[in-house]
């Protein structure tokens, strides 16, 4: 819904319920532009319907909420750009916003409010995320406090902005389909991505091996001397690993578990490989093609096939005792450095037409993260 062209000059869409001194405005009526000095408002990224992000998306100046007696005002340092953004935006992901909406899954802030009756939390504290909270891509956020995590302070704020998603999915794989030991191999397509780079490097420090497949590219030397760097074992392509599997893998177990962000044929060197037994465990499309398994690995060889949706696992685990162990074994592979932000470009909010184009593109390997300015 948008303004008449006649008065938008003097009204402003106020697109979330708000308190202005002793004046209510609900959500979905217009502001009077005078009344505009009376409201702190933060920059957000928001759609109003769904499509291409680069032309749905608008960087708007929206009212922060009142901070309420349970609630904390956080004000956000960086929030990246991950697939599951994306999706959201182009409407494919099953979490359904009410427009407008301001996008974002993830990311780390300040907090500079908390309400009346919000315990152990303190303005200063820097924050992540729990549970299914959403709409980080802002200056300013307000949620409940409840669905914030503190982070150590030795946790750089890359690792913080961006744990939630891909390096919490990486963990969760390699902790709840297979027990893995020392020694073990895992492996994975999609190495590239946030979160296979993420399940490189919690890997490593677990002591495991893996293989991984990157789709052959221009720069495919250093991208394998990228991945090497952050602790991998095998880096191939599913070209060469066809050609060469006996000699690429001959050091090596066969993999317990692997991890399949592509779909389509792409799952098929997989299943070559994996162990009699083994689980195949689907967390991403990037393909857009349905997961094709050959059925005689399910008949003749037992393997399993499992999907993995990390939000779900957020929504049902918010605040438990394995969320908080979950997050404070990433904070401390981060600040120890066993565990790296992804490969990143960092962009400013006013620049984010930047960003989703290169988080678009074909062989996006550098994370798009936004910050907020101070």
């Amino acid at each position: 819904m948008a303004a008449p062209m006649s008065i938008m000059n003097t009204v402003r869409w106020i697109s979330k319920s708000v308190k202005i001194s002793r004046l209510h405005v609900s959500r979905g009526t217009f502001l009077p532009v005078r009344y505009l000095s009376l409201v702190r408002s933060c920059k957000s990224l928001v759609y109003e319907k769904y499509g291409d992000p680069v032309k749905v998306v608008k960087l708007e100046q929206w009212p922060i909420p009142e901070v309420e007696d349970d609630s904390v005002l956080v004000k956000m340092i960086a929030s990246p750009v991950n697939p599951s953004d994306i999706n959201s935006i182009q409407g494919i992901y099953p979490i359904k916003p009410a427009f407008p909406a301001v996008a974002g899954f993830e990311g780390v802030g300040e907090i500079q409010e908390v309400g009346s009756n919000v315990k152990g939390l303190t303005p200063g504290e820097r924050v992540i995320f729990q549970g299914s909270v959403t709409g980080t891509w802002c200056s300013h956020l307000v949620c409940p406090a409840n669905q914030v995590m503190v982070v150590p302070e030795d946790t750089p704020p890359l690792i913080a902005a961006t744990v939630k998603v891909n390096a919490c999915t990486a963990y969760r794989m390699l902790a709840d389909f297979e027990n893995l030991v020392e020694g073990d191999t895992v492996m994975q397509n999609a190495a590239n991505s946030g979160a296979g780079q993420a399940l490189i490097q919690i890997a490593a420090a677990r002591g495991l091996k893996t293989i991984n497949i990157v789709r052959d590219r221009p720069d495919l030397q250093e991208l394998t001397d990228y991945l090497h760097g952050l602790g991998a074992t095998v880096v191939t392509t599913e070209g060469d690993l066809r050609k060469g599997a006996s000699t690429l893998l001959k050091d090596l177990p066969k993999p317990k578990l692997a991890v399949n962000a592509v779909g389509g044929k792409s799952i098929i060197a997989l299943v070559k490989q994996i162990q009699h037994g083994g689980t195949i465990v689907t967390y991403g499309g990037m393909s857009k093609q349905p997961v094709m398994v050959p059925t005689g690995s399910l008949i003749f060889d037992d393997l399993k096939f499992k999907g993995y949706w990390m939000s779900r696992w957020h929504q049902e685990n918010a605040g438990s005792e394995e969320a908080r162990q979950m997050f404070d074994q990433l904070c401390r592979w981060g600040g120890s450095g066993q565990l790296r932000a992804p490969q990143h470009r960092l962009v400013d909010i006013e620049n984010y037409g930047s960003a989703l184009e290169k988080a678009l593109g074909e062989y996006s390997t550098e994370k798009q993260i936004l910050t907020f300015g101070s």
